[in-house]
């Protein structure tokens, strides 16, 4: 008995430290391609970065796509989690706290969110890691469903104006992307303000389509 327990125990710190070198890794890469860019950055040195061997690299990811699509996961499942919470909450009755944490998970970090957006344009065509990419899209089509189903609730409640529920979503998406880019535009990113402005931003888009704020442009010529 004695013996089964102490191999599960070994079992477990192994299975402890592999995830701990692997988040390493992550974090590494993570760091090099915020700071040097995708291009310049090797798995060699990811490896230095980390403080490992480039060999041990290859033990956790197979190619340096592995890598990056391992962030686009890990960007979209924090994503997702507070998307979640904020679902839960708005379905208790706090209308804009799925919005809140779209927001807040989005513009928490533009470099981040911007560099997860290039990483899906270069792997869009990766048959290396096409699987990985399915989880992506499950995740997202999954978040979409349950935006859909709390946005129909809100507009039946009469707290979101009633147009299809794909409308909130997008125009939230589109704050949130204007936002980001915003934070590396030449003609505004020298502004000192820039973490008030993303919560100002933050704002605006909690109260994005509230019943009362719309008015279709064909009604306005009648």
């Amino acid at each position: 008995m004695n013996n089964k327990s102490s191999s599960a125990d070994r079992i477990r710190e192994k299975k402890k430290v592999f995830l701990g070198r692997e988040q390493k890794i992550i974090d590494a890469a993570l760091a090099l391609f915020l700071s040097d860019g995708i291009d310049r950055v090797t798995v060699s040195s990811i490896a230095a970065k980390a403080g490992i061997g480039k060999g041990t690299v290859y033990k956790h990811f197979l190619t340096k796509n592995e890598i990056l699509v391992r962030i686009m996961l890990d960007y979209e499942e924090s994503i997702t989690k507070r998307l979640a919470a904020g679902i839960a909450k708005t379905e208790a009755g706090e209308s804009g706290a799925a919005a809140k944490a779209y927001f807040e998970s989005r513009l928490a970090r533009p470099e981040l969110d911007r560099l997860v957006q290039h990483l899906e344009v270069r792997l869009i065509d990766a048959q290396d890691v096409a699987e990985q990419l399915d989880q992506l899209h499950i995740m997202r089509r999954s978040n979409e469903d349950s935006l859909n189903s709390m946005i129909t609730r809100l507009i039946d409640r009469g707290v979101l104006e009633d147009v299809p529920p794909h409308y909130h979503y997008l125009a939230c998406w589109a704050l949130a992307q204007g936002a980001v880019e915003l934070c590396f535009s030449r003609s505004w990113n020298y502004r000192l303000d820039s973490e008030d402005l993303m919560k100002f931003i933050t704002g605006v888009g909690v109260t994005i389509g509230n019943r009362g704020q719309y008015r279709d442009p064909a009604d306005m010529k009648k």
